[in-house]
């Protein structure tokens, strides 16, 4: 006979594992879409069970070597972006969380009021264009979001402030330590978590980014993988139209081409998660202080 535990840890297993097949059931069926034939979507519409495969969406979508090299740029913008988001994050966080800091209200404030408030999209032109000159550069897709990630050094100071314990700040101060070497040596090796969250939390956001390509790059050989993928899909919707007008619309994978640009842009970071996964539910501080 099975006790209440066992039965109840089964009913949770059994539940979660049905939750995880639902939450992968949306992505299996854009990959499936995306490996079927236009016609077959045309008559059919989507299904799990393709009634004909192809891989004309991939063909057309990896034909040019420009996707490789935008691929290669958005893996270089992503590791900048992210290692210069988690330094600029953590260097403005941990002031916040001393609460003897002077005007730690007022800086508080201002970090918050930017969540809140943004001066708009042509005066943010005008500044990254005309005053720091980030146009057709790769500042252009690193800067802006470098500088609007008020809600990241938010959640860092939370974290540093009910995570790290007094006692071992104030230890480290009584040695002789300053703040800085506090941080580097004391704060951030037991902040592994905070960081990794932090940093996946950055480098989805450069890694998905594409407006600021849009607004601040013109040079195609400066195009994020993102970018690229959102001109392919404009053609892809061009072709559809041109289609209509007399070709053969079962020859232009329009509908495979969109799920295909979809999944080239979800796989690196699916990719990737699993490394960062165990860190989201490490939420010690390492054994810093002994009770």
């Amino acid at each position: 006979m099975v006790d209440n535990k066992t039965g109840y840890t089964v009913f949770l297993h059994t539940f979660m594992t049905i939750l995880s097949i639902l939450c992968l059931l949306p992505f299996i069926l854009l990959l499936i879409v995306s490996l079927s034939s236009e016609s077959s979507l045309l008559t059919e519409g989507y299904s799990f069970f393709p009634k004909e495969f192809s891989l004309a969406a991939y063909q057309y979508l990896f034909r040019s070597s420009t996707i490789y090299r935008a691929y290669g740029f958005s893996i270089l913008v992503t590791a900048v972006g992210t290692v210069a988001s988690i330094i600029v994050i953590t260097l403005i966080a941990y002031p916040l969380s001393i609460r003897e800091l002077p005007g730690r209200k007022l800086l508080n404030f201002i970090v918050f009021f930017t969540m809140l408030f943004s001066g708009g999209l042509v005066p943010s032109y005008m500044m990254w264009t005309q005053i720091f000159h980030v146009k057709n550069t790769i500042w252009a897709y690193i800067v802006p979001n470098l500088i609007a990630n008020g809600f990241n050094i938010m959640i860092m100071r939370s974290y540093f402030m009910t995570n790290i314990p007094r006692e071992l700040l104030e230890s480290a101060r009584v040695d002789g330590a300053n703040e800085f070497t506090t941080l580097l040596k004391v704060v951030l090796p037991v902040s592994l978590p905070i960081l990794a969250t932090i940093g996946l939390m950055s480098g989805m956001a450069y890694w998905n980014d594409w407006t600021n390509g849009l607004y601040y790059v013109t040079d195609k050989d400066l195009n994020t993988v993102q970018v690229f993928l959102n001109n392919m899909l404009m053609n892809a919707q061009q072709l559809d139209k041109v289609g209509a007008g007399g070709l053969d619309m079962n020859a232009l994978p329009s509908t495979a081409v969109r799920m295909a640009v979809a999944v080239a842009g979800a796989v690196p970071l699916m990719c990737i998660y699993p490394f960062f996964q165990k860190y989201f539910i490490k939420g010690m501080t390492l054994g810093a202080v002994k009770g």
